[in-house]
């Protein structure tokens, strides 16, 4: 550690001159002061900021625009990093906060109309697969060495980073630079599973120990268990969730629930050749169909299940204003002290969950509950995807004016950087640098994160993934999943028949890119249809339905699963 620190130190002050900085030594020492603790000392982020004040020069005086969805994380980038950014490089940036599905619309429509709506785009690495084969987006292992050479920072360090290999496209290019990255875990409370009355009352009636579900059919006796009963006088759930018809509704189900059920085939970071969307490509990566007719999963035998469960949890577990909520409606609610457990939970919460004098977390300032890995579900085996990971990643536009993109990569990596990133974590906890999760200060406050600092540090942590590259065009296909998932959420649609229109809605799309030739030999090329009973008799993804959908219920306890973790 204290060589690569002197190595850092060294080659900033070969670049520019420890003390070289023109800058008001008075913000200097402001913006080192907010920017602690920090993996680098002080020294190095001096070093750090002149560079980026020398670099920045021939920018100075613009003002650039970037978006990012509404967390924690990027809130603290809009109202404080930009403000340091301004005083140390004199570029004024106006960061926008707005809805997911609202990111994805502005870049889609960028990339239809070629108009440059932002200078940069913090969005999902989900995208990669519609960046690696649109090339709308900057190559940025090539701008690095090229365009962007002299604005890239000689300390970025990007072996440091923990999400690059979702931001890589099948050809080895680098794509986005992760900025934020949280999973999705499995959340309960800690304390009434750990309660005397409750272990033995849960023993009585379902035959086994109360622990943490490794199966959905635990997760469910679980689920069931806790509805209605009264805890501190309160009536409480055994389950949270969200059903409103609007975009978050269809990353409830993108974002790995298929995978989790066992839909898609064995393969990590995402099922191969089947991925957790249904959607099959071939050996050459090209879509070649999401119904089972075609090969793909998205209406299949698991796919229902994974529905027929989400519907049933959430009507009989849940709380009754779940089903009228949306994600970021639906997060906060297990911090106010009535939810039992959480299947699908993103830690991108686990900042407003720790928080004191809360529902859920003691006195001393621990909390009263755990994070886990979510359950699977019984058509899942061995090898499959478990859980879900975003990775809010920058994304440089090349209908964007070259003196933009460069002004913006410095600010995006301004965000990203060493000199900020602890600071960064510490408030908003989604990790992206190695750097950051294995320092002294995490390993101090882990006691208060109930597993977050074990889950980051542990191998275990690359099974949790976002979308995979199966994913052709993630804007025009993402707004297929609420419209027709909220049309089985609503009972309008029975669950096989949402997915049998779904699956069929994602192939119109592929076949119109197929037709259009806008991607090339990347690009979708559908199979022919057969009869499904040929790919259900196959091995592998789609598969065929199960006589019993719930199996053995198994659980296990927290201090079990946290070894496993540290194997």
């Amino acid at each position: 550690m204290e060589i690569r620190k002197r190595i850092t130190t060294s080659v900033f002050a070969t670049i520019i001159g420890l003390g070289a900085s023109t800058l008001n030594a008075a913000d200097m020492t402001k913006w080192m002061d907010e920017f602690q603790p920090s993996v680098l000392t002080k020294a190095e982020q001096k070093a750090e900021l002149d560079w980026f004040e020398k670099a920045a020069m021939p920018y100075k005086g613009m003002t650039i625009k970037v978006v990012s969805e509404g967390i924690g994380t990027h809130v603290y980038e809009s109202k404080t990093l930009t403000e340091a950014f301004f005083d140390l490089t004199g570029i004024r940036v106006i960061h926008d906060i707005i809805g997911e599905g609202d990111v994805v619309e502005k870049l889609q429509t960028q990339m239809q109309t070629g108009q440059n709506i932002y200078d940069a785009y913090i969005n999902d690495s989900d995208l990669i697969g519609t960046h690696w084969r649109y090339k709308q987006a900057r190559d940025l292992t090539d701008w690095m060495a090229g365009e962007g050479k002299d604005v890239t920072n000689p300390g970025l360090d990007l072996k440091d980073f923990i999400g690059t290999s979702f931001t890589t496209g099948p050809d080895g290019k680098l794509y986005q630079l992760p900025d934020q990255q949280f999973a999705n875990l499995y959340w309960f409370r800690a304390d009434w599973f750990a309660d005397p009355k409750n272990m033995a009352d849960f023993k009585a009636k379902y035959g086994y120990e109360l622990g943490v579900p490794v199966n959905w059919s635990a997760y469910e006796d679980i689920a069931e268990f806790f509805t209605g009963r009264v805890i501190d006088g309160k009536k409480v759930y055994g389950h949270m969730d969200y059903g409103k018809k609007d975009p978050s509704l269809g990353w409830r189900f993108t974002d790995a629930w298929m995978s989790m059920a066992g839909m898609g085939d064995v393969g990590e970071p995402n099922g191969l050749p089947v991925d957790e969307w249904g959607i099959r490509v071939n050996e050459k990566s090209q879509p070649v169909g999401s119904c089972v007719e075609r090969g793909g999963a998205t209406n299949s035998p698991a796919a229902v299940y994974a529905i027929e469960k989400y519907n049933e949890w959430l009507k009989k577990y849940a709380p009754p204003s779940a089903s009228g909520m949306v994600f970021s409606e639906a997060g906060p609610v297990p911090a106010q002290g009535e939810i039992a457990q959480q299947i699908f939970w993103y830690t991108a919460f686990t900042a407003d969950m720790v928080k004191e004098n809360i529902a859920v977390v003691n006195e001393d300032g621990t909390p009263k509950w755990r994070m886990a890995p979510s359950p699977h579900g019984a058509y899942w085996k061995e090898g499959t995807k478990i859980g879900y990971q975003d990775a809010g990643s920058w994304t440089l536009m090349k209908s964007t004016p070259l003196k933009n993109s460069q002004a913006a990569w410095l600010y995006a990596q301004f965000v990203t950087s060493k000199t900020v990133d602890l600071k960064k974590s510490h408030v908003g906890l989604t990790f992206i640098r190695e750097s950051s999760i294995n320092h002294e200060s995490f390993t101090q406050r882990a006691p208060k994160l109930g597993g977050l600092i074990e889950f980051y540090r542990s191998p275990a942590r690359t099974q949790w993934s976002p979308t995979g590259t199966n994913v052709p065009d993630y804007p025009k296909l993402a707004q297929l999943w609420w419209q027709n998932i909220g049309d089985a959420s609503s009972g309008a649609k029975t669950a096989q028949e949402a997915l049998d229109s779904l699956c069929e809605a994602q192939e119109k799309v592929l076949q119109r890119i197929e037709r259009a030739g806008v991607q090339g030999d990347i690009g979708p090329k559908l199979n022919k249809k057969s009869d499904a009973s040929y790919w259900l008799n196959k091995e592998g993804s789609p598969k065929a339905k199960l006589v019993n959908e719930k199996p053995t219920p198994v659980t296990i306890s927290y201090d079990e699963l946290i070894k496993s973790w540290t194997k």
